[in-house]
Parts: structure tokens; C-alpha cells; sequence
């Protein structure tokens, strides 16, 4: 699914760059240190927010008219497109497969201690990545 939304681009002030805010997504703002860094940070920043409103059971916002976003003088606005599906297959909270290969005496003992293999593989990744 792709989506787009209109971002408004503010020059910062104490350095180069831009700052980004979306007027549907409440909440959503991002900066950039060039305006290509603020698009690709503009692009993280709404297709996660947007990403978590899905996940949370919720419809994603309905994208104003680009022509309707009050800008001011310092300020242009720009659309930001959003490819949903490659976002959430490398972000999204959603399972995924994997199939892993341990010798038969090993799956024997942790199958006599209800060992829950998805929940030690989970928990041995997240320790070795110093995720936890």
C-alpha cells in the first residue's frame, strides 16, 4: 500500500537543514541536515507513526489537498510518499517464519521441558544484539 501526505518543510534556524511536521499526522515531526536527509527522515518518521496506527487496529488518516496546507512565507510544503508494505516487512511487529536446524537429542531434551522454541530464539536474539 502506498501513501501520500503532504509535509511541511521549515528551514532551521541555527543550522542547515529543514524541519518536518505532517498536518494529519498529529504529533509526527522529523528533521533533516540537507532537504534530501529531511525527505528520507520525513519518509521514516510518517510511514512509523502511520505503521503503528495500523498495528493499533487503526485506519490510517485520510492525506489533505496539498494546495489546502497553510504554509508560512519561510515555509513550502511537499508531498511524501509512503511505501507501507516494504516499511512494515522491515519495521512491523508482524511474525515471521523462520526455520532453524538443531540436532535431534536437542529438540528431544526441550521438548520434555515444554521448551517454547519461537520464545527462546526471540529472547537468545535480542541478547546477543544487546537489544535487552
Amino acid at each position: 500500500m502506498k501513501l501520500i501526505y503532504p509535509a511541511i518543510f521549515t528551514p532551521l534556524q541555527e543550522q542547515e537543514g529543514f524541519c518536518v511536521t505532517f498536518p494529519d499526522l498529529p504529533g509526527c515531526v522529523t528533521q533533516g541536515s540537507s532537504l534530501s536527509d529531511a525527505i528520507e527522515q520525513a519518509q521514516d518518521a510518517a510511514s512509523g507513526w502511520v505503521l503503528d496506527e495500523l498495528e493499533d487496529g487503526n485506519a490510517a488518516p485520510s492525506p489533505s489537498d496539498v494546495k489546502t496546507v497553510k504554509v508560512e512565507s519561510d515555509q513550502f510544503a511537499n508531498l511524501i510518499v509512503l511505501d507501507m508494505d516494504s516499511y512494515a516487512e522491515k519495521n512491523g511487529i508482524t511474525a515471521v517464519r523462520k526455520n532453524c536446524t538443531i540436532p535431534a537429542w536437542l529438540n528431544t531434551a526441550a521438548e520434555l521441558q515444554n521448551v517454547n522454541f519461537s520464545q527462546v530464539l526471540q529472547e537468545a536474539l535480542l541478547t546477543k544484539l544487546n537489544l535487552t
